[in-house]
């Protein structure tokens, strides 16, 4: 079984990839130009890797919770993914890859938000 974890923002996509619920891995991310050339993108990694679980980070609490799960649902719709797929609570994944990182850095690479997306899988599977 392939699990694909996704920390989705509005300018970058973090992934991560879970093979047989043992091994995580993050991958590049996905950098957003617009909503269809992301989710173009993001197909190809679910067919590339032969993904039977998508993982998606929704943010729980704060004041644009409502439009940030409607924003990432319809994103998500874009992906025609036809397995199955599970909404899991992202509060604090973006702050603990920060702590994690040995590049402790800012930078708008995307290697952030992928480690986040790791996070995701590692706490969806218990890792």
């Amino acid at each position: 079984m392939k699990a694909l974890a996704l920390d989705i923002g509005l300018k970058r996509i973090g992934v991560a990839l879970c093979v047989d619920k043992k091994i995580a891995l993050p991958l590049d991310a996905v950098l957003r130009k617009n909503r269809n050339q992301a989710a173009n993108e993001v197909k190809n990694l679910l067919k590339v890797y032969e993904i039977s679980l998508l993982i998606v980070g929704i943010p729980k609490g704060g004041s644009s919770e409502e439009e940030m799960t409607r924003r990432i649902k319809h994103f998500v719709s874009l992906l025609e993914f036809e397995k199955e797929i599970c909404f899991v609570d992202e509060s604090g994944t973006s702050k603990e890859a920060l702590k994690l990182s040995a590049f402790n850095t800012r930078k708008k690479d995307g290697k952030l938000d992928s480690l986040a997306a790791l996070i995701l899988i590692k706490d969806y599977f218990a890792l």
